[in-house]
């Protein structure tokens, strides 16, 4: 009995023992990260800025925490295409930096415009008469798009480029809700406006498939005059090889001979290639920045003359954080704190002029007009330019509408000028199915509609007067295009009906002023508020590592995040209709301007 209580007492001496060490280390490695992401960076003579070409880039990079990386979560962050940015202009301002490495090809990116903004900027790093040279095991389409932009482009040996051109099929569930039976109940206006297609159609519809064969061969053409330009090579030799043969399958000497890249190298002979350019000889080190490492060298650009603010606003626009997190979580724009931050920025006399940059697809039309509405008071008293990213179509393009001036990118996507409601009918399922019934007493017809209509009782004279509450809704939207941009409703309703528009188009029917970028939209923003000298400011502040763990109206917390992913994961591709149907049944906004998000690409 003894010995049993001496081997107890020793096993738990020594948990205490092995936890109380286990927690100086993480405290230890935590004062140690904290440091080290305060430390400003020293860039050493004949560095070279790594890019890794993986993972996922959208508008903002979401703080990641040091817990990540206890937890194996750190490839769950994705870069911020603002960081990426701020760096490469960081690293063709700084001597000591000879050239930009792209390593890896394998990035998704929220939308085409994206990748198109990232190659701008490595684009005008080359202007500093530095280099960039890229290679990679294999190039998703995007990626490959966006290494055209360097001087040299290799591939491992057995290396793929994906080169196929633009499109996809989606997923259309009617099938499958017919067999539960689930009806969805539509009311809409706009012909064009797809979003409700995939619960209420086997198969597109001619006018969505109209929209988007003219965008994405919009994007596309767009995309192959930059890749052909790059390559040295005719955009019609490009779009021969993407049509006539799947060059995922190719051998690597075929993309040598057709000038898709330089040579075939083994990721040694990379290295030794890097080392000639920056003069080193064999066993030097090569000098290496990462993108945490460029995000701490400080900048050159110093705090002088006015200030012009940047606030961010992309992702869905809902009503509240909790609906955000039944649609999928991730950032979001939520109606009432966005509506209150662009009122701090009007009453801030620091503040000389906004800029309003927009990456969304829409959403709530409740909470756009909230978002529109304080934009037009802050125009009242200090200028508002519009930058458009990946997109700002429906919801997106309420809130961008009131602004003095609106700049997008030549990729960026917007219009879609349309709303809709649409609320699912679970009478075939509950009650023919699983024969579920259910009674009870009301005071007057419609007092428990929200009920009758997911059960199939008085549909058609509910969905009557919904249809008219969306006409109406259609009408505002109109009303609200005209007045910002100074054309007539009918006009707006001849380029709307919920139709999507490529910029390029949209610039043609007055629905973007100018093709440009988000420093093109700084300088106009300052212009208009007639300031020679100014400096940027973001908003909303990114905030700290800790920040993560404490819910935002913006964003959810650390562990939603985390809990949207594991469900993704867990449901594949039962998690996006399951979710729209838990979404339809709480969603408090009936009203939805939005676009169909399926521009993501690789």
């Amino acid at each position: 009995m003894k010995q049993f209580f001496k081997m107890t007492l020793a096993t738990i001496c020594g948990i205490a023992i092995f936890i109380t060490l286990m927690g100086l280390f993480f405290v230890i490695s935590l004062v140690g990260m904290i440091a080290s992401d305060s430390a400003s960076t020293k860039v050493k003579d004949n560095s070279v800025f790594v890019i890794k070409m993986g993972g996922t880039i959208s508008e903002r990079a979401e703080e990641g925490t040091p817990f990540d990386t206890f937890l194996g979560m750190g490839d769950m962050s994705a870069m911020g295409l603002d960081d990426l940015i701020a760096s490469i202009r960081k690293a063709k301002d700084n001597e000591d930096i000879k050239g930009i490495y792209l390593e890896g090809g394998t990035t998704s990116f929220d939308a085409p415009a994206t990748a198109q903004q990232l190659r701008d900027a490595l684009k005008d790093f080359k202007k500093s008469g530095k280099w960039i040279v890229a290679y990679a095991d294999q190039y998703m389409q995007a990626s490959y798009y966006v290494a055209t932009v360097a001087d040299k482009i290799y591939l491992n040996n057995h290396g793929m480029i994906d080169l196929k051109g633009l499109g996809g099929k989606g997923q259309y569930m009617k099938g499958l809700y017919d067999k539960l039976g689930i009806k969805y109940q539509v009311a809409k206006v706009g012909k064009y406006k797809s979003y409700v297609e995939s619960n209420t159609l086997t198969g597109m519809s001619e006018y969505d498939r109209e929209q988007r064969v003219a965008y994405l061969t919009g994007i596309w053409n767009y995309w192959a005059k930059e890749m052909a330009e790059g390559r040295k090579v005719k955009v019609e030799d490009l779009d021969q090889l993407a049509n006539d043969s799947i060059m995922a399958f190719a051998n690597a000497e075929d993309y040598v001979k057709a000038k898709l890249i330089d040579k075939i190298m083994f990721p040694e002979e990379i290295k030794a290639e890097i080392k000639e350019r920056l003069k080193l000889e064999k066993d030097d080190d090569i000098n290496q920045l990462t993108l945490s490492d460029m995000l701490n060298v400080k900048s050159k650009k110093k705090d002088d003359g006015e200030k012009v603010a940047i606030y961010y606003a992309y992702g869905n626009i809902v009503d509240s954080q909790a609906m955000n997190l039944l649609d999928g979580g991730g950032h979001s724009i939520v109606g009432r704190s966005t509506a209150e931050d662009l009122r701090k920025l009007a009453d801030d006399d620091d503040v000389k002029a906004v800029v309003f940059r927009v990456n969304s697809g829409g959403g709530s039309a409740v909470a756009s007009e909230q978002i529109r509405h304080a934009l037009k008071l802050l125009k009242e008293k200090k200028p508002v330019v519009v930058s458009m990213g990946g997109m700002a179509a429906s919801g997106g393009y309420w809130i961008s509408s009131p602004a003095n001036y609106i700049f997008a990118e030549p990729t960026t996507i917007t219009g879609s000028i349309g709303i809709f409601g649409l609320i699912p009918n679970f009478s075939g399922l509950v009650q023919d199915k699983l024969g579920v019934t259910f009674d009870g007493v009301t005071t007057h017809k419609f007092t428990d509609y929200e009920t009758d209509l997911i059960l199939g009782k008085n549909n058609d004279e509910i969905m009557k007067h919904m249809q008219t509450y969306i006409d109406q809704g259609y009408q505002d939207f109109l009303n609200i295009v005209s007045e910002g941009r100074g054309i007539k409703p009918a006009q707006v309703d001849s380029i709307g009906q919920g139709r999507v528009w490529l910029a390029t188009d949209a610039i043609k029917i007055k629905l973007v002023d100018k093709l440009g970028s988000l420093d093109d939209a700084v300088k106009k923003a300052a212009e208009l508020a007639k300031v020679k000298e100014y400096y940027t400011a973001t908003y909303p502040g990114k905030g700290s590592w800790m920040d993560q763990f404490l819910p935002k109206e913006n964003k959810g917390t650390y562990l939603d995040s985390r809990i949207q992913a594991e469900l993704k994961a867990v449901l594949g591709d039962f998690y996006e209709p399951l979710m729209q149907i838990r979404n339809d049944l709480q969603n408090d906004s009936r009203i939805q301007a939005r676009m169909l998000e399926d521009v993501r690409v690789k």
